[in-house]
């Protein structure tokens, strides 16, 4: 019997399951967001290198001086904070969205700089170096170099220019705001961090941990036959149509879930410009356009995806040469580079250690002691994803959005649509790999083959996707793209291939929320708010059994009577009152992380028994309300939460502090928006923040400003106007003139 996991460890999830997170990432040990401001500056081997203000004001001056462009763009902020932002063209925008996201979230863009670059570890020490290797490992830069002047279009070139003027121009008047050696920011520097950030959502690092195992974690493959290869969590996106509403209203949910603090926690705000754009949603600081959002036409959200993207190859090493491989039967020299990594010891001791780095036809290579590995994935080289969101962005129809995911510049991520003509669309989106059929191209493939090293993707046609389904609705949570609607209204998988390993798990959030489509053919927005903030688990639920098997169990004391009374007797409710719902959601957790993590669980009657031990640890009872556990907020300021891991009310918790009587919400849901447009095109848009808009000043009276109408579920209108300009009285012009 394998060893129960710690109780704490049962109880409260830590955010390094996510996806996003692969222990070898330290960049992802800081999106977890538990630390507050003056702990994520104390780095464990010393502060990092502190430049004085005058010299911070020389540097970012020079920066901003050297373009010989001007920008200017009007800000407007509305109560709550949330920028409004305007400019002549869309490059001028882009210059007063970065100043803004400074405004909001220097700190964020600052500490995430050097990860991107591959030279974090000069500043935070060695434990950093693990990522400067893989970013330079995989030559992100070097693609950059060699392909930003011939990939990128010329208006994209001068929008990101002026996106890293307005970082470089709030920097020279604001040293007192900079900290750290990282100016000045350059484009290059935000299209590395697409490239090397959406890796971590599609799962790559999956394949690197395996390949850093002690023993080769798979076989080579042989057979046709594949099995689930996509572990996926969070995020929501739900579209209705016109004929499943009383009076033809269309309706999207637009819900990603992230962790709530962090270089990818969502930054909300309006954007603008003479050019036509007229844009609202969600996006990360130091990202130049949205990630979800909407304008009066019609709107967009996205969920993770992790279909089969990364293949492994099995290297044949010419046993005279270890820098060689065979290839369709000729010997081939591996490329060989220098990796050299600085590394801050003690606080101010640099030192500079090299490391080699290689690379075959396939893509970069990892010698280890049970083989030499080439890896490809979905993306590889690819330097233009900016250019698919801005021109999703930029759309508005449904056909100029169609034209935009077709660019497939974007590796990942489910996308739901929905129109004020009432058209809604779920397309599985993935930058998916065009194989050789009849390969187990989830486990390694042989090495020695050319024709096993893909060079094309599927076609947007290609991948699953569904259009004005009969059923009326499409619901999107992370789960087979093949169930995303009612019988008879999902992509058929037979008509897509095999080889493709996509997802066919099932979330709670998935089954549940289809059931609830499914049983109303009336959905007004009210319902649809409603639907959105369930809190409920299914009984269709994968996780159920397990819960039902220690609810059946044999009680061996007079707590077990208790708990066990409270588990069989549980409505599989998560609301703020509900006294059986902690111990339930630690089971049905417990449950969730074997599945995730393909560890065998815990046999029932030591599951429920580090469950009551946990729930005991936290509450000091079996039977708290749930609102009294979770808590949601930052610092002292805390309320009741309502919802729980994969609940379609998303809330991951955990315990902060060991002392702390209850779980603190670190991710899940955040900025969310639910969005109606009625038969005679009336739009209606409410929407929530987890905070609010200022995300790194606790003194701000927006940084806390929008918690606790979250953790109440009260959504208000964003301020969003048709009509293309900014107006009223709190707005304010920035210009590098």
């Amino acid at each position: 019997m394998d060893k129960p996991l710690p109780a704490k460890t049962l109880f409260s999830i830590t955010v390094t399951t996510i996806p996003l997170f692969g222990y070898m990432f330290r960049l992802f040990r800081y999106i977890k967001g538990v630390l507050d401001m003056q702990r994520r500056r104390r780095i464990s081997r010393g502060r990092p290198r502190e430049l004085s203000a005058p010299l911070l004001m020389l540097v970012a001056s020079l920066a901003w001086l050297q373009t010989a462009t001007a920008f200017e763009a009007t800000i407007e902020r509305d109560a709550l904070g949330v920028p409004h932002i305007f400019g002549a063209t869309d490059a001028d925008m882009a210059f007063g969205l970065a100043y803004a996201q400074a405004e909001d979230g220097w700190e964020i863009l600052e500490e995430t700089l050097p990860y991107y670059r591959g030279q974090a570890a000069r500043i935070f020490g060695r434990d950093a170096a693990a990522t400067d290797y893989l970013v330079q490992w995989l030559k992100i830069w070097d693609v950059i170099a060699r392909d930003y002047e011939s990939q990128l279009k010329p208006e994209t070139h001068r929008y990101l220019e002026a996106f890293a003027d307005g970082f470089n121009h709030f920097a020279a008047l604001h040293p007192e705001r900079v900290s750290l050696d990282v100016l000045p920011v350059t484009p290059q520097d935000v299209i590395a961090a697409h490239m090397f950030r959406h890796l971590l959502f599609y799962g790559f690092e999956r394949s690197i941990t395996d390949l850093r195992a002690e023993t080769r974690q798979f076989e080579i493959s042989e057979a046709p036959k594949l099995p689930n290869t996509a572990i996926t969590l969070g995020s929501n996106a739900t579209a209705v149509g016109p004929s499943r509403t009383p009076g033809g209203s269309t309706l999207l949910m637009i819900n990603s879930h992230q962790p709530l603090t962090g270089p990818v926690s969502w930054y909300e705000a309006h954007l603008q410009s003479g050019e036509g754009l007229n844009v609202m949603g969600g996006m990360f600081i130091g990202a130049p356009a949205l990630g979800v959002g909407f304008n009066e036409f019609h709107g967009w959200g996205a969920t993770v995806n992790q279909p089969d993207l990364v293949d492994v190859y099995v290297l044949d090493i010419d046993p005279e040469n270890e820098n060689r491989y065979r290839l369709d039967g000729e010997w081939q020299t591996l490329e060989q580079f220098d990796i050299p990594i600085k590394v801050l010891l003690w606080g101010w001791l640099p030192w500079t250690v090299t490391e080699k780095g290689y690379r075959s036809v396939h893509g970069p290579v990892m010698k280890t002691d049970h083989g030499t590995y080439a890896v490809r994935y979905a993306g590889i080289d690819e330097i233009r994803q900016v250019e698919q969101w801005l021109a999703m962005s930029a759309a508005r129809s449904f056909e100029e959005w169609r034209a935009a995911i077709a660019l497939q510049h974007i590796a990942s991520f489910n996308f739901v649509y929905a129109n004020a003509e009432g058209t809604i669309h779920f397309i599985h989106n993935a930058m998916m790999p065009r194989r050789a059929p009849g390969w187990r191209w989830d486990q390694y493939l042989p090495g020695d083959r050319s024709d096993l090293i893909w060079n094309d993707y599927l076609s947007m046609e290609e991948l699953p996707s569904v259009t004005n389904p009969p059923s009326g609705y499409v619901h999107s949570a992370n789960q087979s793209p093949f169930q995303v609607s009612s019988p008879g209204s999902n992509p058929p998988i037979a008509e897509y291939p095999k080889e493709s390993g996509w997802p066919t798990r099932m979330t709670n959030r998935a089954v549940r929320g289809l059931e609830l489509l499914e049983a109303d053919t009336a959905i007004s927005l009210d319902d649809f708010s409603a639907i959105k903030h369930d809190n409920a688990y299914s009984p269709r639920y994968r996780g159920y059994a397990y819960l039902r098997a220690i609810a059946d169990l044999e009680p061996q004391s007079e707590d077990e009577v208790t708990a066990l009374a409270l588990i069989a007797n549980w409505d599989l409710h998560t609301d703020k009152a509900n006294q059986s719902a902690a111990l339930g959601v630690c089971i049905l957790l417990t449950e969730w992380q074997g599945e995730r993590t393909g560890e065998p669980l815990p046999e029932p009657r030591d599951a429920l028994r580090e469950c009551m031990d946990s729930v005991q640890s936290v509450s000091g009872r079996l039977d708290p309300e749930w609102g009294t556990v979770q808590q949601h907020g930052r610092g002292d300021r805390l309320w009741p939460a309502a919802g729980g891991p994969d609940t379609l009310r998303a809330m991951y918790a955990e315990r902060l502090d060991e002392d702390d009587p209850y779980l603190t919400v670190v991710a899940g849901d955040g900025l969310y928006y639910l969005i109606e447009w009625t038969a005679d095109g009336e739009q209606t848009v409410l929407g929530t923040h987890q905070y609010g808009s200022q995300m790194t000043n606790p003194k701000s009276p927006h940084y806390l400003d929008q918690a606790e109408a979250f953790s109440m579920e009260r959504m208000r209108s964003p301020g969003f106007r048709a009509e293309n300009r900014t107006m009223g009285s709190g707005k304010y012009t920035v210009s590098n003139e």
